[in-house]
């Protein structure tokens, strides 16, 4: 089964990126992988510490998957799976997508800002022409009967 790959983060763009990958995936017989990562930086601490910090983090992170799961499940009909990673945002992504090899797309959501798309989606179109998949980059401001339109 191919599955899109979609960033969880703290962005309003997230949003959209989540609802074109489920759409996508319940209209393909496809699934999702969500993937969250953690900056290492955020544990740079006693060492007792970062490790209540990391495991905060990561029940921060499972609690806001499971709203968008509940939503891809109850409304797309798709059972999304949730990866937690450390590191560096983009070298994660690349890291998953050549450790699953189900993964056949990833969608990410740009920033409707003057200042630019956001980093993530900057850092990944630089590399998107040797990425061993599509890149699918869904507009943030985008409303939700234009999304359900396009896929």
């Amino acid at each position: 089964m191919r599955k899109f790959l979609v960033v969880l983060d703290d962005s309003r763009e997230c949003l959209n990126a989540m609802r074109f990958a489920a759409m996508r995936a319940a209209k393909t017989g496809g699934g999702v992988a969500i993937l969250s990562v953690i900056a290492p930086d955020e544990f740079n601490h006693w060492i007792g510490v970062g490790d209540i910090m990391r495991e905060e983090a990561r029940e921060r992170i499972e609690a806001h998957y499971e709203v968008f799961a509940k939503w891809m499940r109850d409304r797309q009909g798709v059972d999304p799976e949730l990866v937690i990673r450390e590191g560096d945002p983009v070298t994660e992504i690349l890291g998953q997508v050549n450790d699953d090899p189900s993964i056949g797309v990833l969608v990410l959501g740009a920033a409707a800002d003057k200042k630019g798309p956001g980093p993530l989606v900057t850092s990944m179109t630089r590399s998107s022409g040797s990425l061993p998949i599509p890149l699918t980059i869904v507009p943030g401001d985008m409303s939700k009967e234009r999304l359900e339109a396009i896929t």
